[in-house]
């Protein structure tokens, strides 16, 4: 009796912990700081050493867990991209996520190493901290709200996504290099753009597949359909890694195939992936936190602070900067991108790879990317609303209404329900709709102002914040974007 107790305990105080950190959510988002954090230090408070004295210290089962929660993350980031914004941002996104990476991790290493740690230690750390969060920056963007101009916000989020499959290449590489005893191995040279080819083959295969697949079948159940999506990411994972390829890359690729196509229920299909991709997030802080020691962090503290802020401050504007100029970005858009890129839940599943394959620098090293994790958040957490403004490069958004508005449909529709909100500088503020410059293709659906539901007649007249709902052809969107809501001055 006493087992199913303990776990109904433990059951209850995670229930408890994901509560509370929810409901923070937004107050610490405005703050500046990474949600990330706050699961992290309710890990901590609920740990063997801390209030809670729940043991836990099992890396194989937090491995195996983060694997999955990756899988899902890269689901739903690939589900939310559109081949416009890859199109738009693939020669930085796919610099910053290979070049970038490898650049950012050399650094760190070599900080590392000059701060008197092992030069496998060094490697294995800069690895691991390498890849970028596109949750914890736009998460922050959002709640202090700001909207980033459309070519820095692609590249980014295709950046931090394409980025992931990267530091994993690199950290497992560091991990049989240190194992062998020879250190990194110039195999990979030609190792790592061999990973990559077979990722990318082998997501989009399993993307058409399964999107064919998604059409042609009639489930019992609309609930089915997310059962199927995520059968398609772990297919994808499965196969390229069985291949020796990149399986995270193979899930990324897969489900910007899935995303980009018609799929039956497609709105509430990325509403459930999109809230599986936060219930992994919060998951993987919490473990972080419940598998850090308090005792052995206090010895690390110098030189994972230091190292955090080398990542922060030097490692990743560096490479970022080198990357950009070569494509030849103006320095203060390039400079902006440099400065956002916090972690996120991929280095705490890589901090668990030294522990898990016996490494004995490995306890030390995840509680070194603990700290690392933490201060190369906060440092450029707490400024990102800061410098996005007043670079210029980024302007004042207000909270759209709590109103949604859906379209369900099995069948394919050259349309699309989207939702859009008026700005004071927008060319259809102030105007009513019979004067606007609307294609004929389109159709204006639903205006919210406030917290009212108003007709859209040709009388109506547009103000500044209200919501509106069109139903578009995909090839009218960029005109209705510009025409409803307006660009950035200078958007690029």
């Amino acid at each position: 009796m006493a087992e199913p107790l303990a776990t109904a305990a433990i059951i209850a105080l995670f229930g408890v912990l994901l509560t509370v950190s929810t409901l923070m959510t937004r107050t610490l988002a405005r703050m500046g700081i990474p949600v990330g954090l706050l699961f992290l230090g309710l890990g901590m408070l609920a740990g063997s050493e801390g209030l809670g004295g729940l043991p836990f210290d099992d890396t194989d089962f937090a491995f195996r867990i983060g694997t999955v929660a990756l899988v899902l993350i890269l689901l739903d980031g690939g589900l939310n991209t559109s081949w416009a914004s890859i199109r738009s941002a693939a020669a930085p996104a796919g610099l910053l996520a290979t070049v970038g990476v490898a650049g950012t991790a050399a650094i760190v290493a070599l900080a590392g190493w000059l701060m008197g740690l092992d030069w496998n230690e060094a490697v294995l750390i800069g690895a691991i901290v390498s890849s970028t969060d596109a949750a914890a920056v736009f998460g922050i963007l959002r709640g202090g709200g700001v909207k980033l101009r459309p070519r820095l916000q692609s590249t980014l989020e295709v950046e931090s996504c394409a980025n992931d499959p990267m530091a994993v290449i690199l950290t497992l590489g560091a991990i049989e290099g240190v194992a062998g005893g020879n250190g990194l191995s110039w195999s990979l040279v030609y190792e790592v753009p061999i990973q990559l080819a077979i990722g990318v083959v082998v997501g989009l295969l399993v993307g058409f597949g399964f999107r064919y697949l998604l059409n042609s079948v009639r489930l019992s159940a609309t609930g089915l359909y997310p059962v199927l999506t995520m059968a398609a990411a772990f297919s994808a994972f499965g196969s390229s890694t069985l291949m020796y390829g990149s399986g995270f890359l193979a899930v990324f690729v897969a489900a910007v195939v899935l995303g980009n196509g018609h799929l039956p229920f497609v709105a509430g299909l990325r509403r459930v992936h999109d809230s599986m991709a936060w219930l992994c997030q919060v998951t993987m802080f919490l473990m972080l936190g419940l598998l850090v020691y308090p005792s052995k962090l206090l010895p690390l503290a110098g030189v994972g602070i230091a190292l955090g802020l080398v990542l922060a401050i030097v490692a990743r504007p560096t490479a970022s900067m080198v990357c950009l100029s070569m494509l030849g970005w103006p320095r203060r858009q390039a400079a902006l991108v440099s400065w956002v890129g916090l972690r996120g839940a991929v280095p705490i599943i890589l901090a668990t790879f030294p522990i898990m394959q016996g490494l004995p620098s490995g306890d030390r090293i995840f509680h070194l990317v603990f700290f690392i994790v933490v201060v190369s958040s906060v440092i450029p957490g707490a400024s990102i609303v800061f410098v996005a403004l007043r670079s210029g490069l980024a302007r004042r958004t207000k909270e759209a209404p709590g109103t949604a508005l859906e379209l369900h449909l099995m069948k394919k529709l050259d349309h699309e329900l989207i939702q859009l909100v008026v700005t004071s500088d927008s060319p259809a503020c102030g105007r009513t709709l019979r004067d606007l410059d609307l294609p004929d293709s389109t159709a204006i659906v639903l205006i919210v102002r406030g917290d009212e539901p108003l007709a859209p007649r040709g009388s109506a007249m547009l103000c500044a914040d209200d919501l509106v709902y069109v139903l578009s052809p995909k090839n009218d969107l960029g005109h209705l974007w510009r025409c409803l809501e307006g660009p950035l001055d200078g958007a690029a």
